[in-house]
């Protein structure tokens, strides 16, 4: 079992190296372009800022105001929609899968829809073609939801390019992270300038010592990620706040679900971009040791009668940051949680709730019958695909998880 002073992390992100911060003259900007197969990145201070600028983008394009969302996904994405000016639509998953159900799609979808948000949750490839469909039909625009999911493909395309915006993340405990990070791609050259020319006008709007005072604090917080990203840290950085939060059942702050409107805008410096694009070299290597260990951990998981792991579609290549498993109800799930979520074994929850489900969101939304989506957050956990969370470790989930099937 892991050592007591010891903690893997809820999520297989890129540890950083020292070498990482040797200034070079690497261009993270170009770099992530040619790595998703783009002409161009556009940098942002979060994978929610990325959101925010391509929706107000594309608001500036049109006089729609719906933005269709799946309902089980990050809470931000609708505060970011409610930031823009714009409605947030929810649309029911399907059944026991976090993607976006055809049927409810097309039910939702009408002359008022702006755009669609595909979101590849976790790692996992979303049938980003159905949905493209469907919003074509409609006219609206299609918009990937791809913050943990740099480095896979759907159909031998890198996510986030086959819509026509893609939004990505380098937040903490990302594939790649510059502790608060984002990017956006476009695949139309109209489409990047006016999201460039968007970005432009949000920065501008806040002073330039808001600007220094963020940038100043994400390097400290980027160098505690290198200081403390690692088992011997995370107890302190992670773990503590966790099982705090755990014994007073706020659970909602124990998953990192108390979010706000008022999250940051302010530009990325480069210092921070150079450390990002030196990191960015050793993306593809890591992302290929985790998916190996991935595959032969998946069959274990996928061993235990009753549960599902969730999986790609045959030609689609995701990356593996956590298995997102689906207990076969709330009670065993809750019962391997009450084992597991508190034992410094890297297991836990994505989000706590469906999007109307929380208190903080009930207001949003016009309508909230979303079951499919309650149903996969009442029965779904997490766990690690770290690196460091060792052999031993896992076949004891793996035990645990079975036990309380049984």
């Amino acid at each position: 079992m892991t050592h007591w002073l010891q903690e893997p992390p809820p999520t297989a992100g890129l540890p950083l190296s020292w070498r990482d911060f040797v200034k070079g003259s690497a261009s993270l900007e170009h770099d992530l372009a040619t790595f998703t197969g783009q002409i161009d990145a556009q940098i942002e201070c979060s994978g929610t800022a990325a959101i925010l600028v391509a929706l107000t983008t594309l608001k500036r394009m049109s006089i729609r105001r719906n933005v269709v969302i799946p309902a089980y996904t990050c809470p931000l994405v609708p505060l970011a929609i409610l930031r823009c000016g714009l409605k947030p639509v929810l649309c029911d998953t399907k059944p026991n899968h976090f993607d976006l159900c055809p049927e409810s799609l097309k039910a939702v979808c009408d002359e008022e829809t702006l755009a669609v948000i595909s979101t590849h949750l976790g790692g996992r490839v979303a049938d980003i073609k159905s949905t493209t469909d469907i919003a074509t039909q409609v006219g609206a625009y299609v918009v990937e939801d791809a913050a943990q999911a740099l480095g896979a493909n759907w159909q031998g395309q890198a996510v986030g390019t086959v819509g026509d915006i893609g939004c990505f993340s380098l937040g903490v405990g990302k594939g790649l992270t510059i502790y608060g990070g984002g990017a956006v791609v476009a695949r139309d050259k109209n489409m990047r300038h006016q999201l460039r020319t968007t970005s432009a006008e949000l920065a501008s709007s806040k002073s330039t010592w808001h600007h220094i005072m963020w940038e100043a604090r994400r390097l400290l917080e980027l160098a505690g990620y290198y200081a403390l990203y690692r088992p011997s840290g995370l107890k302190l950085a992670f773990g503590l706040a966790l099982r705090r939060n755990l014994k007073k059942n706020k659970f909602i702050e124990a998953a990192g679900d108390d979010c706000s409107a008022d999250f940051p805008l302010h530009r990325v410096g480069l210092l921070r971009k150079t450390i990002g694009a030196s990191a960015l070299k050793r993306l593809p290597d890591f992302i290929a040791n985790t998916s190996k260990q991935a595959l032969r951990r998946k069959s274990l998981l996928s061993n235990i009668p009753g549960i599902i792991v969730m999986d790609d579609n045959i030609g689609d290549v995701g990356t593996w940051p956590y298995f997102l498993v689906l207990m076969p109800t709330q009670a065993t799930r809750d019962l391997a949680l009450s084992k597991l979520w508190a034992a410094r074994l890297g297991v836990g929850r994505l989000f706590i709730h469906a999007l109307a489900d929380y208190p903080y969101l009930t207001s949003a939304f016009d309508s909230s019958d979303t079951p499919n989506a309650s149903d996969f957050a009442a029965r779904t956990l997490t766990i690690s695909n770290s690196l460091w969370l060792n052999e031993d470790d896992f076949m004891h989930i793996c035990i645990v998880l079975e036990q309380s099937v049984a």
